[in-house]
């Protein structure tokens, strides 16, 4: 799209926007429908596209994308009708007869701003709750994944209403020129560095924003924890999508007492998922293009590799790693790592790790294993984070009515499930009072019996 046309675009979804009932949930639900009818019907033509851009595998494509969205679609389908019903609250006596609730109505036209780590699944999951909530979108796919970005940009207009949805593709000068347009809320999944760009363009029109950028997300494994099992989950979060994951596990701080141990599983692990050699396997993705593979080359210099450490610039290969000897001050400590290297520090006991944690930046997710429940506890309380796994990695984002946010550095705002309506909600307070009552001792002058009898009231 030409820069000069963004302002039209979201003139012209605003104007239809006004035009329509916003409350016809028939209407959100077809809208729904179609999406969800556009993943499943095209479903292998957006594979095609997610194997051109990252060479994901079928079933973690299906995993990770594809199916992931049609699930958040099905769960708004079979919840928005209770989810969009008001709220009713309890109104104080001083002001009865009344009733007060709340109404769930749509704020307008969004702005939903995609990465390319997952390129489909991070601009559909938010589409969801936006239509659901009963609002148009502007969809922004990332210009680094340009095979699923064409995809979308085709697609979407064959299946939702064009004047409800829109597509724009393009790279920062697109993306520029969206951002000085006035939108009611924008969706932003990214880095931190761009994150801090879009809230300050946000500012210029008041908009409210959603950030979700990550982080450095800490692993906590305790000497308690059973070691295979551990090692199996933290390889599988970690190596996933080639480890360019917003909630992978970026590091691990495991207890001394079992690292040697854990690496080894861990070295097992990854050669029972990857074969003897990860570079012929058709189930390990590539990194997104060369100089975030350099940055990433750069990087395991950071530590000792006892697993992996070989790549190839030509293929965007590198294999799964396991950094030992780590400076905690080093470059790969500092930055998210977002690819298949896994620095594993060692700590002396669950408050060492906890310390670690508290002294950095609050993570966009913690993992803690142990069986240990009153280690689990302590991890709990000890540490701030925007979610949470007890003895697994990843999967509480498959949980629809858990909130997935980040806190602080790594985020703020919520979605999935109930949390992502009301996201692209604006919760109206209503009072209705009834007029066949009018009591005089709201009114002036005031009597000091009006003021004892005021003082009473709730």
């Amino acid at each position: 799209m030409a820069i000069e046309d963004c302002a039209g675009l979201v003139d012209r979804l605003r104007r239809r926007q006004a035009s329509r009932d916003m409350g016809d949930l028939r209407w959100r639900r077809a809208q729904l429908k179609a999406l969800r009818a556009m993943i499943v019907e095209q479903e292998e033509r957006i594979l095609d596209a997610l194997h051109t851009d990252l060479r994901k595998c079928r079933v973690e494509s299906f995993l990770t994308e594809t199916g992931f969205v049609v699930r958040e679609i099905d769960h708004a389908l079979g919840h928005m009708g209770r989810w969009s019903r008001p709220m009713g609250v309890r109104t104080p006596v001083s002001l009865q007869i009344a009733r007060s609730r709340v109404l769930w109505e749509p704020l307008g036209v969004a702005l939903i701003i995609g990465p390319w780590n997952y390129p489909l699944q991070l601009v559909m999951s938010p589409l969801v709750p936006c239509l659901a909530a009963g609002n148009a979108a502007v969809v922004k796919p990332s210009e680094l994944a340009p095979a699923t970005s064409s995809a979308i940009a085709e697609l979407v207009p064959q299946y939702l209403d064009p004047d409800v949805v829109a597509v724009v593709e393009g790279g920062v000068p697109q993306t520029t020129a969206l951002l000085e347009q006035r939108f009611d809320r924008i969706f932003f999944t990214g880095s931190e560095r761009v994150g801090r760009i879009v809230m300050q363009a946000a500012a210029r029109h008041l908009t409210p924003v959603t950030l979700e950028l990550g982080g450095k997300c800490p692993c906590i494994v305790d000497a308690s924890t059973r070691i295979r099992v551990a090692a199996r989950r933290v390889a599988s979060g970690k190596f996933a999508n080639a480890g360019q994951t917003c909630v992978a596990p970026d590091y691990a701080l495991v207890h001394r007492e079992i690292a040697e141990e854990f690496i080894a599983e861990v070295s097992d692990a990854v050669r029972s998922f990857f074969g003897p050699d990860p570079r012929e396997s058709p189930d390990h993705a590539r990194i997104i293009n060369v100089h975030h593979h350099r940055r990433l080359v750069d990087l395991l210099r950071d530590g000792e590799p006892v697993l992996g450490g070989d790549h190839d610039e030509e293929s965007l290969y590198i294999a799964p790693t396991v950094l030992r000897n780590v400076d905690p001050a080093s470059p790969i400590m500092q930055e998210e790592i977002f690819g298949p290297i896994l620095p594993v520090l060692e700590v002396a006991d669950a408050e060492e790790a906890i310390a670690f944690v508290r002294e950095r930046p609050k993570p966009l997710a913690l993992y803690v294993f142990a069986e240990d429940r009153e280690v689990v506890e302590r991890v709990t309380n000890g540490t701030r984070c925007g979610g949470m796994c007890v003895n697994e990695t990843l999967v509480h984002l498959l949980v629809r009515d858990l909130p997935f946010g980040g806190v602080g550095a790594s985020g703020m705002g919520a979605y999935h499930g109930q949390w992502g309506f009301r996201e692209f909600s604006n919760p109206r307070a209503v009072l209705d009072r009834s007029t066949l009552i009018d009591p005089g001792v709201r009114y002036p002058p005031y009597s000091r019996r009006d003021e004892s009898l005021l003082r009473r009231v709730p």
